[in-house]
């Protein structure tokens, strides 16, 4: 019996058989770990790629819809014939242009005697030099007719008949009334003048008929970069449908090729709100350098406002963009299975299920249909309230935030009719 005890033991089967799964799954632990790691960094470069084409997109579609579309640019420019800073840089624009041609003695010598009391008499009221007497005469003349509704609808016809100044500007091409001289874009106010004659003539300034056709020019954009934006604007109105459709099919990518799609989500819709957030931000200040650049005779109120026409619709997708971004990020987060998620979620399902406990309402079947779909239901309303902001047209800040109101409506109705009616034990008595 001594000579067993110096046998060697037979080797543990079972944990040889435990070490090597133990290799084996360390192993496989080991080689496709290269495979997520470039899953992960094409997905974070997808979605880069999409962040930095969001402000491009918004920038095509305005040009494509906004600035390329006759209608809509007349649209747009409409409103600038009621601004206050356009009529008053559009008055003293022709007044200076009719003054320029008035040669106040040389056309007074020949009026004939039968008007001459009318001139005297519309001259009466004026103080002062009679050269300053007329220039303010014809100065009320051209303010009275820019104030009416005469000059909302010469300026909608030379916006028109131009399509658009900024086209005409960007593309070199065209003519008469919008024209692009070196890096500036004017509006010939032609109309304007000849119209202002016939009630100078009617106010008793007969001597304004003998005036010749004056050309004066409104600038609508002046800028050193108009000469290199003419390279890019075609290219951006090629662009202004596919740019958009790219941009979302990059960030959608890269949401799919991401290990967790859920953080990847809300990564990239903040992304693509940041994204245009820049593109704001970019506008805001080049107002700022833009006002600052202008020549001393550009009336800078007025050049505001026709900025501000211009880049609205540049704006409110800039709104649109962020909100939808900020809207997808917070649904998407508040999916997920986060502490902080799962605490709002909490908050939520137990204020309005109180209140349906405390009205003592029971879903029953609907309830129970509702309990059952309830995700695909919630992720309907959202995406129906993002399609709606998509579509509507031109939607305001308060458009957005009604949206925003009737969705989470739509969502505390769904969370209040889902109710599976399980059995509930009575409490101990």
């Amino acid at each position: 019996m001594e000579p067993d005890r110096d046998r060697p033991k037979p080797p543990d089967e079972g944990a040889e058989l435990a070490a090597l799964r133990a290799r084996v799954a360390e192993l496989e632990a080991r080689a496709p770990a290269r495979r997520p790691r470039a899953r992960s960094f094409l997905a974070v470069l997808l979605v880069l790629v999409a962040a930095v084409l969001t402000p491009l997109s918004i920038v095509s579609t305005w040009a494509k819809n906004q600035i390329g579309d006759t209608d809509n640019y007349v649209a747009m420019m409409a409103p600038l014939a009621s601004d206050p800073d356009v009529r008053a840089a559009v008055t003293d624009r022709v007044t200076g242009a009719v003054m320029r041609h008035l040669d106040v003695k040389t056309l007074l010598s020949d009026v004939s005697p039968a008007d001459r009391p009318v001139l005297d008499k519309a001259l009466s009221k004026l103080n002062g030099p009679l050269t300053t007497g007329v220039s303010d005469f014809v100065h009320g003349t051209v303010e009275r007719f820019v104030a009416g509704d005469a000059f909302a609808r010469i300026w909608t016809d030379l916006n028109r008949a131009a399509q658009s100044a900024t086209v005409k500007a960007l593309s070199g091409s065209g003519g008469g009334a919008v024209k692009l001289t070196g890096d500036t874009v004017t509006i010939d106010l032609a109309p304007v003048v000849d119209r202002v004659k016939e009630r100078l003539v009617d106010r008793g300034l007969g001597i304004a008929a003998k005036l010749p056709e004056i050309h004066t020019d409104f600038t609508v954009l002046t800028s050193d970069s108009v000469g290199n934006a003419k390279k890019w604007f075609r290219a951006l109105q090629l662009l202004g449908f596919w740019l958009p459709l790219v941009t979302l099919v990059l960030a959608a990518g890269g949401v799919l090729l991401a290990v967790r799609r859920r953080r990847a989500l809300v990564t990239a819709a903040l992304a693509v709100a940041a994204g245009a957030a820049v593109l704001g931000l970019a506008v805001w200040l080049g107002r700022a350098f833009y006002l600052d650049s202008l020549p001393s005779e550009v009336s800078q109120p007025a050049a505001g406002s026709v900025f501000d026409a211009l880049v609205g619709r540049m704006r409110a997708l800039v709104r649109l963009v962020v909100t939808l971004g900020v809207v997808v990020a917070l649904a998407a987060w508040l999916t997920g299975e986060g502490r902080a998620a799962t605490r709002v979620k909490a908050m939520w399902s137990g204020g309005i299920g109180a209140v349906r406990d405390a009205a003592g309402f029971t879903g029953g079947p609907v309830g129970r249909w509702v309990h059952r779909a309830r995700r695909p239901l919630n992720w309907t309303v959202v995406v129906v309230a993002a399609v709606v902001l998509v579509v509507w047209d031109r939607p305001t800040d308060l458009v957005t935030v009604w949206i925003a109101l009737c969705a989470l409506f739509v969502l505390a109705v769904v969370e209040f009719l889902d109710d599976d009616s399980s059995p509930r034990l009575a409490a101990p008595g």
